[in-house]
């Protein structure tokens, strides 16, 4: 499998995404996409931008839950309790 790439904008005010993640194959798009997103949105305290790098947006789900609305996440917080 190879490395793809997922742009995530996540709105922490509303605590979803802004839009589903933008996949990128190549790595040099993925990192202009998210400097110029960094850039577009820098005021904006309440965004978190993150490039992810995975074989598929399901791993994507599964190690950075807290950005979906995914059993691991109801899962995760169970366990902090």
């Amino acid at each position: 499998m190879s490395l793809r790439h997922f742009l995530i904008i996540y709105d922490h005010k509303s605590g979803k995404l802004r839009a589903p993640p933008k996949v990128y194959d190549d790595a040099s798009a993925a990192l202009a996409a998210y400097s110029e997103k960094e850039r577009e949105h820098q005021s904006d305290k309440d965004l978190e931008i993150v490039l992810i790098g995975s074989d598929s947006l399901a791993t994507v789900k599964r190690t950075h839950a807290n950005y979906f609305d995914t059993p691991a996440t109801s899962e995760y917080l169970r366990m902090a309790e």
